[in-house]
């Protein structure tokens, strides 16, 4: 668990005049009713306009506490397209009644089926978190393809919160007002292809600041517009943000790229007014704000006809027969304990999850294989690793792939891996999470995760039970990942092997449970990398690197700190860039030797650098390698 304090901010929210008109009225649209959706089994909820507003927030709050993360509950929420709840108490939020009002819990997704966000509308707020509850382990929820008037009795005026840590993706959002990211301590995740019309406020403030904030550590915004965006902390990086802040960077957080360099945004379920159908967009080069379009220059919408609904109870082969048919595959929510792994072999194939539908290998092998054949999409699943350990739980391409088309990518979005999850698995783990070999593959936000804790009160983390050596291994060239979370991990947490590779935000953490240093070594050099590029790589650039340190051992005083010898290593060449990197000691002994390389840019206990940030031990800071 991170333990990052800091005290809050107070300052006030700016609510537009324009934004407080425009949110005013509202009607509600007719609809067919959920009859006309396909059957997506027993743990998705359809919510329509016919509902009252009370029987909605009952269904919500029951839902949204039946999981604690670490159990084998999954629940999707989709709201048909039309206005949902009272919009009167907007302008006086502490005293409003009527309007949607629920948490996101654990395990939880909540989505509009309009086939552009507007075409759902929430008076009210589906939020996450809570003022003053740290968010540490607020993980795995989501919420996509709305349009929300915010009314959140414990905010500002037209305020919603979202306090959360890793897993917790924001998409197809439009935010009529602020969004709140803060509440309590909280480790970063995602916000893609949203309009927030008003303020986004990331909180974790600088020690210089006169009241700072709890909030944030980090947190990756891609192809969006806001209108501000408020905050310090240790890594904000933006991509294709109209209205990003100015860039700082050592002594600052923000790293800004005015444009991304490619984007394929994740393939979403909709209602056409006649039919389901799932929307899957193209990919695009140098984006830069919000893209809804979903004609057929934006995308294919796939008929139902064209798909498998998998439910937990289908075997592994009953979902392969499907895909080598030549269908994709929507997995609802629940556990699917697969004896062989999910095997794509047709180009341009998805593989779909809703709440956080999860795959566990129960043999030793992979959980998913991708041929290599372009254009496969994986997009909102979990990946658990189980009891037998595996070799790699995710393999895009097998080894020695050579294909990969740049105008069509193979595609991950929001995957999520764990090691493990809770007692019935101890013991297991899987030397690679995540392996890439095929070309021009896109990686779209991901959170790999060496458990580093679990509710469950069997031993089931520690350095000796959840192995696992890396989190992403990338063999194949021109790969792009935006958005990496990769924490833990005994070894390297990532591997280049490719070139022409680019990395676009990453955070990471240090395995916490080193016992030793002696058990910590990469040859003769104290600790591992977190990112290792290859010395056979000739061309590579990754922007906004962030990792933390906090090894238990140090916390004995009679022990040797752990230390790692650098938290990035390069080849020395003019195309191999590395820009804006940080290293971080949350608390404890140890840290690091150096930056990038041997650079000479120590961060440990005493030496500092001196921490910018409240609440850490010491933070360094490199603009380039170069």
């Amino acid at each position: 668990m991170k333990k990052v304090h800091s005290p809050r901010f107070g300052l006030p929210f700016a609510v537009p005049l324009v934004l407080i008109l425009s949110a005013c009225g509202g009607s509600t649209h007719t609809t067919s009713s959920p009859q006309s959706m396909p059957d997506l089994g027993p743990n998705v909820t359809v919510i329509t306009p016919a509902m009252s507003v009370t029987e909605i927030n009952a269904t919500l709050q029951d839902l949204a506490a039946q999981s604690t993360g670490f159990d084998e509950k999954r629940a999707a929420v989709l709201f048909m397209p039309g206005t949902y709840g009272d919009d009167s108490g907007q302008f006086f939020p502490a005293e409003a009644t009527g309007q949607v009002d629920s948490p996101i819990g654990f395990m939880m997704t909540v989505q509009g089926l309009g086939a552009s966000p507007d075409e759902v509308t929430i008076n009210g707020n589906l939020r996450a978190g809570a003022q003053g509850q740290g968010a540490l382990a607020t993980f795995w929820r989501s919420l996509s393809n709305m349009k929300i008037v915010p009314i959140q009795t414990d905010e500002d005026i037209l305020t919603m919160r979202w306090s959360t840590s890793q897993a917790c993706p924001l998409r197809r959002l439009h935010m009529m007002g602020n969004l709140d990211l803060t509440g309590g301590q909280s480790f970063g995740t995602f916000l893609g292809n949203s309009h927030i019309e008003g303020e986004v406020r990331a909180g974790f403030g600088w020690t210089t600041d006169t009241s700072p904030s709890v909030g944030q550590a980090q947190y990756f915004t891609r192809d969006s517009v806001i209108a501000r965006w408020q905050g310090h902390a240790g890594n904000f990086v933006f991509s294709g943000v109209t209205g990003a802040p100015e860039p700082t960077f050592a002594p600052g957080d923000k790293t800004v790229l005015d444009a991304t360099p490619i984007t394929r945004e994740a393939p979403f379920l909709f209602y056409d007014g006649t039919a389901a159908k799932v929307f899957v967009p193209k990919a695009r080069t140098n984006t830069q704000g919000i893209h809804w379009g979903t004609s057929s220059s934006d995308g294919t919408a796939l008929p139902m006809s064209s798909i498998f609904i998998a439910q937990p109870t289908d075997t592994a082969q009953t979902i392969n027969t499907s895909l080598a048919s030549g269908k994709s595959v929507i997995l609802t929510p629940g556990v699917y304990e697969v004896d062989e792994p999910l095997h794509v072999t047709k180009a341009n194939t998805v593989i779909m999850g809703l709440g956080m539908a999860t795959v566990t290998p129960t043999t030793g092998t992979a959980a998913i294989v991708v041929d290599d054949v372009p254009g496969v999409i994986l997009s909102a699943l979990i990946v658990d690793s189980n009891a037998v350990p595996s070799q790699t739980l995710i393999q895009v391409g097998p080894t020695g792939a050579h294909l990969g088309e740049a105008s069509n990518p193979t595609t991950l979005s929001d995957i999520f891996v764990r090691i493990p999850t809770g007692a019935a698995y101890a013991g297991g783990g899987a030397t690679t999470s995540v392996e890439v070999n095929q070309n021009h593959v896109l990686i779209d936000h991901t959170w790999l995760w060496r458990g580093d804790h679990n509710d469950n009160p069997e031993d089931t983390t520690g350095w000796t039970i959840n192995l696992a050596d890396h989190g992403l291994v990338v063999n194949g060239d021109d790969v792009t990942a935006m958005g990496l979370y990769v924490e833990h991990y005994q070894k390297e947490q990532v591997i280049w092997n490719g070139n022409g590779g680019r990395t676009i935000f990453l955070e990471s953490e240090f395995p916490y449970d080193v016992p030793d240093q002696a058990s910590w070594m990469s040859g003769t050099k104290n600790g591992y990398p977190v990112y290792l590029v290859a010395d056979s790589v000739t061309s590579h650039n990754a922007t906004g690197l962030c990792n933390y340190a906090l090894f238990f051992a140090s916390f004995n005083p009679m022990a040797t700190a752990p230390s790692a010898h650098c938290m990035v290593q390069a080849p020395t060449s003019a195309d191999v860039l590395i820009t804006n990197v940080t290293a971080g000691i949350i608390a404890g002994r140890g840290g690091y030797e150096n930056i990038i390389n041997d650079d000479g840019i120590t961060v440990n206990d005493t030496t500092g650098p001196t921490s910018f940030l409240t609440g850490m031990v010491a933070i360094g800071q490199t603009a380039t390698n170069q």
